[in-house]
């Protein structure tokens, strides 16, 4: 049995990880993340601190533990805050990488990093892995720099680009475009969604999945990960609206020029999945199957 270091254990697919490994025993665990450990269940997996800005205790971990594969899932996602700070962007989805990069190098361990659909200028979407990159953002540009970090080393690496993770935990660090559109949507006040902006929702279980996968295939290079439905935002926001019986009338359609974000967003971006499907065996969900698992959590959770 392989064992699987993971970084950014505390994150939603982080502790999708451990839940899928814990109640699957594929690989042994060795969870890692900032501060304490905030999945609910200690036992059966090892858990480590980990500030992954710190090389000294990044090697020291790596070097302890001596994992068969380490899955990368910790990273600066929000992509207005990586436009506004960039030096800490860098810092945390570049060099994070390189020092990863180069401990996978020594010890020929398999690095499996989560990438992004943000790649893209989302001109030509829906993407294959093939197609090339053009970020509009920051936050983009940090994750084609670690691709190309990957791609220039030794090491034996799998990149795994996604779009719109969704799901929910027992203890979260911020919330996602599913639960965000529900409890808006619950508070009856209007809201304003872009209808100019296309993606492929992920459900968090099925990037988990993708990740094992990865790993029990010992896969190599890029893959697209992400739901099977390509909607709008404001079309997603509409689907959870249908799920949970919300009111549709409160929602306001807009473009996102009107929103004045500091970084663009990629207007339609979207995945071909097919090598996916064919080299590892991925299944997504839809996005109702998605929505039908995330209230069923929502309701055990409440009882």
């Amino acid at each position: 049995m392989k064992t699987v270091l993971v970084t950014g254990s505390n994150g939603l697919l982080g502790q999708k990880l451990t839940e899928k490994i814990l109640s699957e025993g594929r690989v042994k665990l060795i969870a890692t993340s900032k501060g304490v450990n905030r999945y609910p269940v200690n036992e059966g997996y090892e858990y480590a601190e980990l500030d992954i800005l710190n090389y000294k205790q990044v090697k020291e971990v790596v070097e302890k533990y001596k994992p068969d594969a380490i899955i990368h899932t910790a990273a600066m996602t929000n992509v207005d805050v990586c436009e506004a700070n960039k030096e800490l962007c860098h810092q945390l989805n570049v060099g994070a990488v390189q020092n990863l990069v180069s401990l996978c190098e020594a010890h020929d361990i398999q690095l499996v990093h989560l990438s992004t659909d943000f790649v893209f200028d989302g001109a030509n979407g829906p993407y294959t892995e093939e197609d090339a990159v053009n970020p509009l953002s920051y936050y983009g540009e940090s994750k084609v720099l670690a691709e190309d970090l990957l791609k220039n080393s030794k090491a034996k690496w799998t990149a795994l680009r996604t779009i719109l993770v969704y799901g929910i935990t027992s203890d979260m660090s911020r919330s996602n475009i599913v639960l965000w559109a529900k409890g808006a949507l619950e508070k009856a006040s209007p809201i304003n969604v872009v209808n100019d902006q296309w993606r492929m929702p992920t459900l968090a279980e099925d990037l988990a999945e993708a990740c094992l996968l990865a790993v029990e295939k010992d896969a190599r290079g890029i893959y697209n990960v992400s739901g099977k439905d390509y909607m709008s935002i404001a079309g997603l926001v509409r689907k959870v609206a249908d799920y949970w019986s919300l009111d549709k009338s409160i929602i306001s359609e807009i473009s996102s020029e009107s929103l004045n974000q500091s970084a663009k967003r990629p207007v339609k971006t979207g995945f071909i999945l097919d090598k996916t499907i064919k080299d590892l065996g991925y299944n997504p969900h839809s996005f109702e199957e998605g929505l039908r698992i995330v209230d069923e959590q929502m309701k055990k959770a409440g009882s």
